[in-house]
């Protein structure tokens, strides 16, 4: 810290010293022992490490994945709303406005890329480090986490860059962005779960990823991301919505951030209650099969 003054040296470091010492009171008072601390703590270094060596050597480094997010942006923005002409009914909102569909658009497809990256990297987590998983004393519960949070944590960067148009756009910030650690509830539990499952079958199985490929592919564009649900017919609305757990999700960031006001409580709830079962059961498959991940590797 160098050319700091003193006084402020000194005000930051009694400020961390303060910091942490309120941070091992709360962890003294919560129900979670020192083992599982550490593991957390280990996570966090194993997500940071992730994201720093991902883009080592590139001049943007981890603006890459905004980079993109905005290309596709563009792409859907160019295909739907300017050649196919379709148009939205949004609050507040000018339906014939292209921008408007673009940040339609780009809220729908914040979560799907969070997911979809996620899910594919945790889905070879297992298998690209054998020198960790052949350590005994190495947790393993984590390999199929870190890349789960470090592709969220990727997607906060879009997310932001929305939330700033959104209330350029509509000279206001909606309150219900307080409501946003709710919708990640369900994504982070979903990617979670399928990550688990994908991660430790590909061990045995290494079809997976390729075949994790063609199936995400379908379920893009069967779930209404980058087309209004209005577009699927009527009969098949209430399933796509009850059953798909990131279409009442993409609607849920749609409501929370561009909105201002929640409809879909229903079909969140439903998408947690799938995307819990989903995690308990991929957990499960995960538990099962690390056994003999260090005799096939």
């Amino acid at each position: 810290m160098a050319g700091v003054p003193k006084p402020l040296k000194t005000s930051l470091k009694s400020s961390g010293v303060g910091f942490q010492r309120q941070l091992a009171r709360w962890q003294q008072r919560l129900p979670v022992d020192e083992a599982h601390w550490a593991q957390l703590a280990l996570l966090k270094t194993l997500v940071q490490r992730h994201l720093s060596a991902r883009y080592k050597g590139s001049i943007l480094g981890n603006l890459w994945p905004l980079m993109h997010q905005i290309a596709l942006l563009l792409i859907y923005t160019y295909v739907f709303s300017i050649v196919l002409g379709v148009k939205l009914n949004l609050n507040g909102s000018p339906t014939d406005n292209s921008f408007t569909f673009g940040l339609w658009l780009f809220a729908g497809l914040i979560p799907w890329l969070a997911f979809n990256n996620g899910l594919m990297q945790a889905s070879t987590a297992v298998i690209s480090q054998p020198n960790l998983v052949k350590k005994v004393v190495f947790p393993l519960n984590l390999l199929p986490l870190v890349p789960v949070l470090a592709s969220f944590l990727e997607s906060t960067l879009g997310m932001m860059v929305l939330m700033v148009f959104v209330a350029i756009f509509h000279q206001a910030v909606h309150p219900t962005l307080l409501l946003l650690p709710l919708v990640w509830l369900p994504q982070l539990l979903l990617t979670a779960g399928l990550g688990f499952g994908a991660a430790g079958l590909t061990v045995f199985i290494r079809d997976i990823p390729q075949t994790l490929t063609v199936g995400l592919n379908l379920w893009f564009y069967a779930t209404p991301l980058i087309y209004p649900v209005t577009m699927i017919p009527q009969p098949l609305q209430s399933w796509i919505f009850w059953l798909n757990p990131l279409a009442a999700i993409g609607e849920m960031y749609r409501d929370v951030i561009l909105i201002g006001d929640v409809t879909h409580w229903g079909e969140w709830a439903v998408a947690t209650l799938i995307s819990a079962g989903v995690l308990i059961g991929g957990g499960w498959c995960y538990h099962k099969l690390k056994l003999a991940f260090a005799d096939v590797l």
